[in-house]
């Protein structure tokens, strides 16, 4: 493991960080996305990232979101988490692609083209313990709140 990467484990568990990464990490992200043309995002540094861009869910206008992702090579797939930072509430995201599931996500500099699928019963159960062993403070988040988390992959269109 990376020197930094428990703290920032620990950290990105607190209730503190829960309450102010969500101001500033997204904005943060769609910045220097933008400044280095695809190429960067800062948050991707701890936990690989994606840019998505779905339709949203009342409006139907592309929203952007920078989001932390697991990457699942070799399916050439990825999983979305919608902790929200463990905070109640599902991330406004995860509604969009509910109801607008064709996406777009900008991996690597790469716009790619994505379905996005909400997993549930034993296929959930199976990304949600390889979540776990990804990024530990998932389960923090779910501890702290009373609705279950939603996982979504991501499949290439």
């Amino acid at each position: 493991m990376p020197p930094g990467v428990r703290l920032m484990q620990k950290v990105s568990s607190t209730r503190t960080f829960a309450k102010i990464a969500p101001h500033f990490i997204p904005a943060m992200d769609r910045a220097v996305h933008r400044l280095t043309r695809g190429k960067v995002m800062l948050s991707a540094q701890m936990l690989p990232g994606v840019i998505l861009t779905a339709k949203g869910a009342r409006s139907g206008q592309p929203r952007t979101t920078p989001l932390a992702c697991m990457p699942e090579e070799a399916a050439g797939t990825w999983i979305l988490i919608g902790s929200n930072f463990g905070r109640p509430g599902h991330p406004a995201w995860t509604a969009n692609l509910l109801k607008n599931p064709d996406a777009q996500v900008s991996w690597r500099g790469e716009d790619i083209a994505v379905r996005a699928r909400l997993l549930a019963g034993e296929e959930r159960a199976e990304a949600w313990q390889a979540v776990l062993r990804f990024w530990p403070p998932y389960a923090t988040y779910q501890a702290r709140i009373e609705r279950e988390i939603r996982l979504f992959r991501l499949e290439r269109r």
